[in-house]
């Protein structure tokens, strides 16, 4: 399946030219949302539209094909003199030409007969030659009677076999509109089932980090939850994508981020080479939401940097294969062993818009370096008490602040780094390619 949402820059890109990466890959190209599905056939009904509009196109094929050989042998048995109309044709124009010849001849008689009446100088001559006159003209209208039959059948012979050329053309002309009407629905089925397959956007499926700290300390191990809701009208199959990197770390790198989820009693490990699906929800209803339990596990050797999440979530109903949610960047700082800063409350995140994508953190050309808030709307961190896991710690924000600002000055290799990661896994959950 074609992935709608397009960046033009790849994971491998390197870092020679980051500000003009950033303004080539500032977002995807999001699809149409998805609206109400009244009245509008299922993605399964439209494949076996086009399955079934194909083999009809097929079959059409298979019959003009045929049909072309019918119409070529078909005329040319008509126009061997072996085919009973063409044979019909030869005899009855056979005869007509002896028709002709017959009265010719009676009309030459009567000539005769009419000029030795005239040279009849005796009444005996004279009835004679009448008597032989009148015998001669009844011979002509008999002939030219005959001359009438003669002529009529060979038209009809004439038309017999003319029809049966037209039938035979007729006949394949039918096949050919057959042929093209089966090519026109066809081509509306495939029309139809590509549109379905078109990636649409759905603001309203979000993926969001609860409980992340927005400063972590190396050698620590911080417990949080990705909640994904079906704000939509629909009922979702969600693939829930997560995507954890320290900033400035390239292809071939160890990542210093080891992070575990689980959806029940037992703990599985992202490979942390890139963006990966997880804990697949086969019917979220509207309105539900899922928890994920997310683990991460700091490196006792990382050295104070930058890092962040991309959450967002990948889903299919049965009108479309392809929905996606917004992408939500999570930006945090890694601290050196033994650091630590007062916990706060959980982030706020932004609603989503149309700058989702646009992988905050990133400074855009003539925008100056700051952070762009998710949806449009500016935040600021604040700063309350928490505890969790036994390690203490701000927790990440998703939208503008002064305090994190420098996260903004962020590599931006490394952003178009992730989001070519994040397109390469969400391309694959929707071609199928490895």
């Amino acid at each position: 399946m074609k992935f709608c949402r397009r960046l033009a820059v790849a994971a491998t890109v390197t870092v020679a030219t980051p500000v003009a990466l950033i303004t080539a890959a500032p977002a995807f190209a999001a699809g149409t949302p998805a609206g109400p599905t009244q009245n509008q056939p299922t993605y399964a009904e439209l494949t076996q539209a086009a399955t079934d509009a194909q083999k009809a196109y097929d079959a059409a094929v298979t019959a003009a094909t045929e049909g072309r050989k019918e119409l070529d042998a078909t005329l040319k048995a008509l126009d061997s003199d072996a085919h009973p109309l063409k044979a019909a044709v030869i005899a009855a124009t056979k005869t007509a030409k002896e028709a002709a010849a017959a009265k010719d001849a009676a009309e030459k008689a009567v000539t005769d007969a009419e000029a030795k009446l005239e040279a009849a100088q005796s009444d005996t001559e004279k009835a004679e030659a009448q008597k032989a006159l009148e015998a001669a003209e009844g011979e002509l209208a008999k002939a030219i009677a005959a001359e009438q039959v003669a002529d009529a059948a060979a038209e009809q012979a004439g038309t017999a076999l003319g029809d049966a050329r037209v039938a035979a053309v007729r006949k394949y002309h039918q096949i050919q509109q057959a042929l093209e009407k089966a090519r026109a629905a066809k081509e509306a089925a495939d029309k139809a089932l590509a549109t379905a397959k078109q990636c649409v956007r759905e603001d309203g499926l979000t993926s969001l980090a609860v409980g992340l700290p927005a400063e972590v300390a190396a050698g620590s191990t911080v417990d949080f939850t990705l909640r994904v809701t079906n704000g939509t009208q629909r009922t979702l199959a969600v693939d829930p994508l997560v995507f954890f990197h320290e900033a400035g770390k390239g292809g071939g790198v160890k990542d210093p981020l080891k992070v575990e989820w689980s959806n029940g009693p037992i703990w599985q490990t992202l490979n942390g080479e890139g963006p990966e699906h997880i804990a697949r929800i086969e019917a979220m209803k509207p309105g539900e939401h899922s928890d994920v339990k997310l683990r991460m596990t700091v490196d006792p050797g990382a050295k104070d940097s930058d890092a962040f999440a991309l959450l967002a979530g990948d889903a299919s109903d049965a009108y479309n294969p392809c929905v996606l949610g917004p992408m939500k960047r999570y930006d945090f700082k890694l601290t050196p062993a033994g650091g630590k800063t007062d916990p706060v409350d959980d982030a706020k995140p932004g609603d989503p818009g149309r700058n989702d994508d646009e992988r905050p953190g990133a400074a855009q050309p003539g925008k100056g370096s700051g952070l762009s808030a998710q949806g449009g709307a500016s935040q600021q961190v604040t700063t309350t008490t928490a505890t969790g896991s036994g390690t203490h710690g701000s927790l990440a924000a998703t939208g503008s602040s002064s305090a994190m600002t420098p996260i903004a000055l962020t590599s931006a290799a490394t952003v178009v780094l992730g989001a070519g990661l994040v397109v390469g896994a969400r391309r694959r959950r929707f071609t199928g390619e490895v």
